[in-house]
């Protein structure tokens, strides 16, 4: 790759969707709108920890799909998983300063982190939770999600299939704010 083309992709990647770019002096007036794929607790065990409800495809295999679905759909990702409370917070805020729109699996911090809810009120952008089960089918302590309460739109119990519908659903989105 030529040094001009990795200087125009690195501007690119740090532009916002109405941003106008002049590194090659013609303005570019359209390009792919920014999307944060945030995993909660636990998901960096996806495969190996209770597979009886989560299946055994790993959160690397999820990306990979992921990725790909965001490049046919023109969007470009942010893929994170943490186990902390904090960086999730801080992953939110970059989000929101980003003017992203964001694909939530909360997992564990659905149920308990006001501070991941608080954050979570900053999205301005589409903002979709995901969960891998169905947690209305589960134990009454994981029935009841904090963020559903301001997310524009909640998929679960669909198994790892969540993560490209939800792509879809937010490419829809995003695409009627233009």
């Amino acid at each position: 790759m030529s040094r001009a083309l990795r200087q125009s992709t690195a501007l690119m990647a740090c532009a916002t969707a109405t941003d106008y770019l002049s590194f090659t002096g013609t303005a570019i007036t359209t390009m792919s709108d920014l999307v944060y794929i945030l995993n909660g607790p636990n998901l960096n065990m996806l495969g190996k920890r209770e597979p009886h409800l989560y299946g055994h495809t790993t959160l690397a295999e999820i990306e990979t799909t992921v990725r790909s679905v965001a490049a046919q759909l023109e969007l470009r990702c942010e893929f994170r998983q943490t186990n902390s409370e904090a960086t999730m917070i801080d992953w939110l805020q970059e989000a929101f300063e980003a003017g992203a729109g964001v694909i939530l699996n909360p997992a564990g911090f659905s149920f308990r982190s006001i501070p991941v809810l608080d954050a979570t009120k900053l999205i301005e952008r589409p903002l979709i939770e995901v969960h891998i089960t169905n947690i209305h089918k589960r134990d009454e302590i994981y029935r009841h999600s904090l963020i559903s309460s301001v997310a524009t739109g909640v998929i679960c119990g669909l198994g790892v299939q969540c993560y490209p519908l939800a792509l879809h659903a937010m490419a829809g989105m995003l695409k009627t704010e233009r």
